[in-house]
């Protein structure tokens, strides 16, 4: 999401910090660009005004133009003022009250409330342990109530059962009633969508909205419609008391000036954004995070969460073990690739990383993408157990055999066997080094640049990412570029 606007912006910096000095002209020049980048990426008009007139304002003060780093402290205004537009914090769900808490879902035809209801009813069973039901109010589309039912069984969690020919209203009573009975914690109202905003739609929606008291009422927009979703956003936002706003298929949004829009015209804040069509494919909107992301400044804090949500404990911890013992074979590099693989890929990964967007455009333009781990995973399945777990057995006539069996080149075998190398060297180093302990001891000490030389430098040319002959973080492998571009 925002790849156009990200780009378009970071051109733009770039060239301011390749100045020593800048000039109020210098700046105002700038702040033209952002705003055309801006307009282009849909981001509505007024919105665009007030933003570029707040930057440039501060941005021309005398504290900036005479700072040492003037570019830097223009590229850190915009960032906050992208943060302050998005929403200055993340916003989370109020579920302080009286059980059940009602979570009302509002929307057009076809914006995803139902893949969203399931969805957030998912994420609030596995990460808060609530107990939630969820109840399907559209009467008026084929299959609607059956389609909230199937979701329900995927993502476990219980659904209202139909009854024929009762209204929204009723629906909605009989939810409440049954949500008591079961002691449940939340409850979930899908409510019914049209293809157009019409009175007959805002109606019912107060209707429901009389019964049920909800404590969260969330507007679901699809970001793809771009201005058509901030204008569904106003005529919600006029007539039914809004508290947040769900954003779907934000990973299909090169754009993304809907999301840049949504809190400005509806004054509540964004609370989830859908990456995928997966029941698991959604995140909490983080104001923060995204503007560092469309700046080019990376999320590593999402990259940390995506790791604790696929790394597995168990083979974590056997392979610190090993490590501490400078043990690492084609089991253990298998271990690591997979790993990335539940993290997103390798685009995923160079997305969330600080100056990784270049590398990011370069993986693509090389033809190297996450079937790249899908051959390296088959080559070390090629293998026989005795292999994996001694490497220096592959000769020139068993790298032939690997080759065949995995539908790949000999030189792929190669490419995994120098990477294994090297990762294993590094292992071995850090044994050296006193063990995990020893590392994190001189961490303590120095920094993470005193225990690895290198590891603590900027992306580019001499660090991570950039001719360093270590393992990268998470087990992402060093010099990925030349050790995985295929020929």
């Amino acid at each position: 999401m925002f790849d156009s606007l990200s780009d378009r912006l970071s051109g733009v910096f770039d060239r301011l910090r390749g100045r020593g000095a800048l000039s109020e002209e210098d700046v105002r020049g700038a702040m033209r660009e952002v705003r055309i980048a801006l307009l282009e990426a849909d981001v509505a008009l007024p919105v665009v005004r007030r933003f570029v007139d707040g930057v440039t304002e501060t941005a021309i003060g005398q504290q900036v133009l005479r700072s040492v780093t003037p570019g830097q402290q223009v590229v850190k205004i915009v960032h906050d003022a992208l943060t302050e537009m998005l929403g200055s914090g993340t916003a989370e769900l109020d579920l302080a009250a009286t059980p059940p808490v009602v979570i009302m879902m509002v929307g057009l035809q076809g914006s995803g409330k139902t893949t969203s209801t399931a969805k957030i009813a998912k994420l609030l069973k596995d990460k808060q342990g609530k107990k939630v039901l969820m109840a399907s109010l559209d009467v008026n589309r084929p299959a609607a109530q059956e389609q909230l039912a199937v979701l329900g069984g995927q993502v476990d969690v219980a659904t209202l059962p139909i009854v024929p020919g009762q209204t929204p209203v009723e629906i909605a009573t009989r939810a409440l009633h049954a949500a008591r009975l079961q002691a449940v914690d939340v409850l979930m109202l899908d409510t019914a969508g049209r293809l157009h905003v019409d009175q007959a739609l805002m109606d019912e929606m107060k209707a429901v909205s009389a019964i049920a008291t909800p404590r969260e009422t969330l507007l679901v927009v699809d970001s793809l419609t771009g201005q058509d979703a901030v204008n569904v956003a106003q005529n919600f936002a006029g007539q039914v008391p809004l508290t947040g706003v769900v954003l779907t298929r934000m990973d299909g949004d090169a754009r993304g000036g809907a999301a840049l829009s949504m809190r400005a015209v509806t004054g509540q804040p964004i609370k989830f954004a859908g990456t995928g069509e997966k029941l698991d494919a959604i995140e909490a909107f983080d104001p923060q995070r995204v503007a560092g992301r469309i700046l080019g400044m990376g999320d590593i804090v999402s990259i940390v969460e995506k790791a604790a949500a696929a790394v597995n404990a168990d083979e974590a911890d056997k392979l610190a073990q090993r490590m501490a013992k400078g043990e690492f074979d084609m089991n253990d590099l298998r271990t690591q690739l997979r790993q990335m693989q539940r993290m997103g890929g390798l685009g995923a990964l160079a997305g969330l990383m600080p100056g990784m967007k270049k590398a990011k455009a370069a993986m693509a333009n090389s033809g190297m993408d996450d079937k790249v781990l899908v051959h390296m995973d088959a080559i070390i399945g090629s293998m026989t157990p005795k292999e994996r777990a001694k490497p220096e057995l592959l000769n020139a006539k068993r790298k032939i055999r690997v080759a065949k069996g995995s539908g790949t080149q000999v030189q792929d075998v190669n490419k995994i066997i120098k990477m294994h190398q090297e990762m294993a060297r590094a292992m071995k180093q850090i044994r050296k080094m006193g063990g995990l302990k020893g590392l994190a001891a001189m961490f303590g000490k120095g920094g993470m640049g005193a225990a690895m030389p290198g590891l603590d430098q900027p992306m580019g040319p001499g660090g991570l990412g950039g001719g360093m002959k270590m393992p990268g973080l998470g087990g992402m492998p060093a010099n990925l570029g030349d050790l995985l571009k295929r020929k």
